[in-house]
């Protein structure tokens, strides 16, 4: 059995020769600016292109209108969904600028927008062709499909296309695992290839002259490189270099467990404290399903550390890591940072398992943490992770560490029975007199970051001056 007992503690093992690393750079405020005005202005060349080939131009005629505005919402639609990838290809400093829940937000917006323009695309196109040669609509759209070149491999597309959407609306979502939804999840990038051969062929807009063809050419090849740069090369790169290893599996509580992992050159892996990595570790099959998990301490020279709380969604077999495993990697992801503390006293509020991301931050914020006060929430005094650590970042750094013990309060009140009374943002002032003045960090399970958001909004906490991420799909 791999796991050791409590006796021989990560705490232990995070001190003395492991010298902690100093954290990366911060990214620079005008990236996210920068990344979203990209996207805004695609969107406009996309238009400024279309009217610089005929646009509305090209509404005389029957069937012209519905053709012209076909068009119109075709391109809109490609340039979204090549927007959505870009999205979603793990560019480091997008991901940095914005955090990784909401680029996955946003992915998510934009995916909707993008399929319904699609969508819009082949019936009003259709539509259009049809009434130029008088014909019928379902006649003329199998017409389309199996004469102009592509339009085979287009309909495919469309079809992987519905597909991924129908899995990704919220009710789907929430009956699948991770594992599979990323799966089908990939079928998108199949169903984008797979539309490109018909516009290059038969779409005007794309031949129409050399600064179409360099835009939309530039587009798909900067979307396939950044998915081939980040997605692929650069995990395979980071894993071969650092080759990381199980160390040792330390029980911490009931049901959860610390990872500690050994590598190579750790100093040159750009993560800080408060950061995920995507993990598949070679124990066997099942290996190529990537689970995220977040550092749950600061990462040293030659040691990082998670912890792992069995959800029966493949995490329990964490539990049986063998010392000498190895690891894969894909990261490091989000932005719940000490950066973004401005030197501020910070104020952290975690629930269960969310404790392994504040825990982190701690040893970023270190000394410069004195002052620092830590809501931690669980059910029951043996649910409670790292006492003996945050008993000693108590004595070194005075951390002020409170423990919310108990059952739920009355209905989405995120503080126990006892504490609130029905005013869970007075409760929150009595325990932390100086709140409004802080920067506050948050991370638990998503409707208890609600309800703490809500608390921490009445208590005068601004919203830039409260910070949480979790890990959405």
């Amino acid at each position: 059995m791999s796991i050791t007992s409590k006796g021989v503690s990560g705490r232990v093992r995070l001190a003395g020769s492991h010298h902690r690393i100093p954290p990366p750079h911060a990214p620079r405020r005008w990236w996210r600016d920068a990344a979203g005005s990209a996207a805004i202005l695609s969107v406009v060349a996309v238009v400024a292109l279309w009217l610089a080939n005929g646009g509305i131009g090209n509404v005389q005629g029957l069937g012209e209108p519905a053709t012209t505005i076909g068009r119109l919402t075709g391109l809109v639609a490609s340039d979204l969904l090549l927007l959505q990838v870009l999205l979603m290809a793990r560019i480091p400093w997008v991901e940095r600028a914005y955090g990784q829940d909401l680029l996955a937000r946003r992915h998510r917006v934009i995916g909707f927008a993008s399929f319904w323009l699609m969508m819009a695309h082949v019936l009003l196109t259709t539509i259009g062709y049809a009434q130029s040669g008088r014909a019928g609509v379902l006649a003329e759209g199998w017409h389309l499909t199996v004469t102009f070149p592509g339009m085979l491999l287009a309909a495919a597309g469309t079809l992987l296309l519905i597909l991924v959407v129908l899995l990704s609306v919220r009710a789907a979502r929430r009956r699948q695992r991770y594992e599979t939804w990323h799966l089908l999840h990939l079928y998108a990038y199949l169903g984008v290839g797979l539309a490109l051969p018909h516009q290059l062929w038969t779409g005007a807009d794309f031949t129409a002259g050399p600064v179409a063809r360099v835009y939309w050419w530039g587009l798909y090849g900067s979307a396939l490189a950044a998915v081939l740069v980040f997605r692929v090369a650069l995990p395979i790169w980071r894993s071969a270099y650092h080759r990381l290893r199980v160390d040792t599996v330390v029980a911490e509580a009931p049901g959860v467990v610390s990872v500690y992992l050994r590598g190579h050159r750790l100093d040159r892996l750009p993560a800080r404290a408060g950061q995920f990595f995507l993990w598949r570790f070679l124990d066997g099959p099942g290996w190529s399903r990537a689970h995220p998990y977040t550092l749950s301490a600061g990462p040293s020279q030659d040691l990082l550390r998670i912890t792992v709380k069995d959800l029966g969604d493949g995490s329990g077999r964490v539990g049986g890591l063998r010392p000498g495993t190895r690891v894969l990697v894909e990261g490091p992801y989000g932005a719940l940072t000490a950066e973004r503390s401005r030197g501020r006293r910070a104020l952290l509020i975690a629930a269960g398992v969310g404790i392994t991301t504040m825990r982190a931050l701690l040893d970023d914020l270190g000394p410069a943490g004195t002052g620092t006060t830590l809501l931690y929430r669980v059910r029951t005094h043996t649910e409670a992770v790292f006492r003996a650590e945050l008993g000693d970042l108590s004595r070194s750094y005075g951390v002020r560490v409170l423990y919310l013990e108990g059952g739920r309060g009355r209905h989405r009140s995120w503080l126990p029975a006892g504490y609130s009374q029905g005013d869970d943002t007075a409760a929150l002032r009595w325990l932390v007199p100086d709140v409004a003045e802080r920067e506050a960090y948050v991370c638990g399970p998503p409707a208890w970051m609600a309800a703490v958001r809500t608390s921490l909004r009445d208590a005068g906490l601004p919203d830039h001056r409260i910070h949480a991420e979790e890990f959405a799909w």
